[in-house]
This record gives C-alpha cells, sequence and structure tokens, in this order.
C-alpha cells in the first residue's frame, strides 16, 4: 500500500463530509419548515453517509499501519512527513477535513436548538391546549357531583 491509496481514501472521505454538510443545510431548512417527513429521509441519508465515512476511516486505518508499520495507527501528520511527494496534497486534505468537519459541527449545534425550541414551542402550544388541573386540594375531584346529605365541611354537625 502506498500514500497514493491513502490519498484516494481521504479524498473519498472529503467528499462525503462536503455532502454530510450539505445534508446538516438542508436539515436547518427542514426542521424551519416542521416537516417531519423530510426530516426522516434527510436522517436515513445521513446515517448512509456516516456508515460509508465509517468503512473509509476503517479502510484509511489499515493503509496507515501498512505504510509505516512499526507505529501503531500512525497520524496522518506522521504519514505526510514520511512521504515526500504526498506530504503537500495529504496536509491539504487534511486541513480542508477539518474546516468541513468544523462547519458540520457548528450547523449540528444549530439544527439541536432548534429542535430544542420547537420541541418548546410544542409543549408551550400544548399547555395552552390542555391546561392542567390546578386544584391540589384533598377533597373530591371537582367534576364530581354531591350526593344528598353529604356533609360539604370537615365534621357532621348533625352529628
Amino acid at each position: 500500500m502506498s500514500a497514493e491509496t491513502l490519498v484516494s481514501i481521504m479524498d473519498k472521505m472529503l467528499k462525503l463530509h462536503k455532502s454530510l454538510y450539505e445534508i446538516a443545510v438542508k436539515k436547518t431548512d427542514i426542521v424551519k419548515k416542521g416537516d417531519t417527513a423530510a426530516l426522516n429521509l434527510l436522517l436515513k441519508d445521513e446515517q448512509a453517509h456516516m456508515t460509508a465515512i465509517n468503512k473509509l476511516e476503517q479502510e484509511r486505518l489499515s493503509v496507515s499501519e501498512k505504510i509505516l508499520p512499526a507505529n501503531q495507527k500512525p497520524s496522518l501528520l506522521e504519514i505526510a512527513k514520511a512521504n515526500g511527494k504526498e506530504k503537500d496534497e495529504l496536509l491539504q486534505i487534511r486541513d480542508d477535513l477539518i474546516n468541513v468537519i468544523s462547519k458540520i459541527k457548528s450547523r449540528n449545534e444549530l439544527n439541536q436548538q432548534l429542535v430544542h425550541q420547537s420541541i418548546q414551542f410544542i409543549n408551550f402550544s400544548k399547555s395552552l391546549v390542555m391546561p392542567q388541573e390546578k386544584d391540589f386540594n384533598y377533597g373530591p375531584p371537582a367534576g364530581q357531583k354531591k350526593q344528598a346529605g353529604q356533609s360539604t365541611g370537615m365534621f357532621n354537625s348533625k352529628a
């Protein structure tokens, strides 16, 4: 295995991460609209991307260990230093990946906040439509009618 194989794998990973970022941007719009059906489809697509990224990561680790067998799980920087001709390309892809991953992270944080706000709005709307019972007394529930001869007080005055 060579560094060229690693460059190819890293390039595929970069493309998948860019596509994952586009999904995160679409997710923001869908959450704003409240379209749950579209959100479910997008989440399935996102999961497929994550599966492919994990598979490529395993390939990258395998190739990296074959390039530098003395070092278990060598970093991309160590591999780049060991391979002169692919060094610049590997480091550029690494920098691009770091940039895209940070954009994905910030977009996902925004999406999480939007979902949280949506849940709060739903709970607020639900409380307006279905207010909770405010009576916390020990007596009979508010909807129960009194039976004939039943005392209203704590003690029966007829006794």
